[in-house]
């Protein structure tokens, strides 16, 4: 394994004028400025997500020691690093080999934000079934067993992807406008209110092979949490949104859509009839690093361990409504009507974050306008992105 130093993070686009959280203890006792210096490893730090993780750490507590592992493997990840003056270490191997973690200084906290994150992962001719079990299982366990030698604890970041399809596409719909809506009262299924889907909802199959890998993981962390005590945390995260992900229709759909609509490349309603009144939440990076910094404070075992992370209702949105913006923002487009309907597609999905709410006082500060009015900016001053990060039209 090689190491390479590298700086990770200009500060993203300045974030809007929603009240922020102080930097003073909250009703969780915990503080926004860490009260001491930790050790902290993030798989997957060249990631959208991991780069964004590594900055905030650093920025809250400069003496924290934060390093990391990538196998650079995705077009367009030496970008993301997201060069700057906050300096910490990468090394540059794969949690899928376990000799790479083995070669990892000790850390005190291992943040697992490394995996292949498509619902058609293992069925897209991009990446195969092995590879996604290899990715999203197995390097998880290598990383817990590296957390059981060390006694670190883990953060786990999962998905709302683990929620049954069928559950979900078996909820009572009604077109309001411009998208659909449940209706609540004819809905019968535990974990469906109109807050969203919690974390009771029904995780019974499909939920597609990636869903799988990332249920098992949840089950495995939690497992190696009790049998070798070190503290869990879960965070099932809901669509995440911002400036410089590697934006692909079934991963990073906001992204994706504005770059690819400024673009002027082919887009398409596929499935539920073609109108695009299919509706997901989203969330920005620095929201769950928000909540992830306060995880990192606490090692007690007296909270429930997992919880959805999402932008909920507030912060929802239709394709339609979604391709309103950018005709908005963006000028005339085209989307093509595409009825036919695909096995892991689903009609609605908002996460319910109460819980979270509750035990770490965590809501998303960022609202989803100014989410997309970022994503705007970045697709101004990179309109090949979509290229470099690996898309065709």
């Amino acid at each position: 394994m090689r190491t390479v130093s590298v700086c990770l993070g200009p500060k993203s686009a300045k974030r809007d004028a929603s009240p922020t959280r102080e930097n003073t203890l909250d009703a969780t006792g915990i503080d926004d400025k860490f009260p001491f210096s930790m050790k902290v490893l993030i798989a997957g730090i060249c990631g959208f997500v991991g780069s964004v993780l590594a900055r905030r750490i650093r920025e809250t507590t400069p003496d924290a020691e934060v390093f990391g592992i990538d196998n650079l493997m995705r077009s367009g990840s030496e970008s993301n690093r997201r060069l700057g003056h906050l300096s910490t270490r990468v090394f540059h191997g794969d949690i899928r080999n376990s000799s790479d973690v083995d070669c990892l200084p000790p850390a005190d906290w291992t943040i697992d934000a490394a995996a292949n994150c498509s619902v058609l992962a293992g069925l897209d001719r991009r990446s195969t079934t092995r590879q996604l079990i290899e990715h999203n299982l197995f390097g998880t366990v290598n990383l817990l067993e590296y957390c059981r030698r060390h006694s670190a604890g883990f953060i786990l970041l999962s998905t709302s992807r683990v929620y049954s399809i069928r559950s979900l596409s078996a909820l009572p719909l009604q077109v309001e406008s411009t998208r659909f809506v449940p209706r609540f009262a004819e809905a019968t299924l535990p974990g469906i209110s109109p807050a969203g889907i919690a974390e009771d909802f029904s995780t019974d199959a499909p939920v597609s092979l990636y869903g799988a890998s990332k249920l098992a993981s949840e089950a495995l962390a939690l497992e190696y949490g009790d049998a070798f005590d070190f503290p869990v945390w879960i965070n099932r995260c809901g669509v995440l949104a911002g400036a410089g992900q590697f934006g692909t229709a079934e991963q990073g759909i906001f992204s994706y859509w504005l770059h690819a609509w400024r673009s002027q490349w082919p887009l398409r309603y596929i499935g539920f009839g073609g109108k695009g009144y299919q509706v997901r939440d989203a969330f920005h990076p620095e929201d769950l690093a928000d909540l992830v910094l306060r995880q990192l404070q606490y090692r007690g075992r007296d909270r429930q361990r997992l919880c959805n992370i999402g932008g909920g209702i507030e912060n929802a949105m239709s394709l339609l409504e979604l391709s309103n913006w950018c005709r908005e923002h963006f000028g005339a487009g085209e989307v093509e009507a595409d009825g036919k309907e695909r096995p892991f597609d689903i009609p609605w999905v908002v996460l319910d974050s109460q819980r979270a709410a509750s035990i770490w006082n965590w809501t998303p500060i960022r609202r989803l306008p100014s989410i997309l009015d970022e994503i705007a900016r970045h697709a101004e001053k990179h309109p090949d992105w979509l290229r470099l990060t690996g898309e065709s039209e």
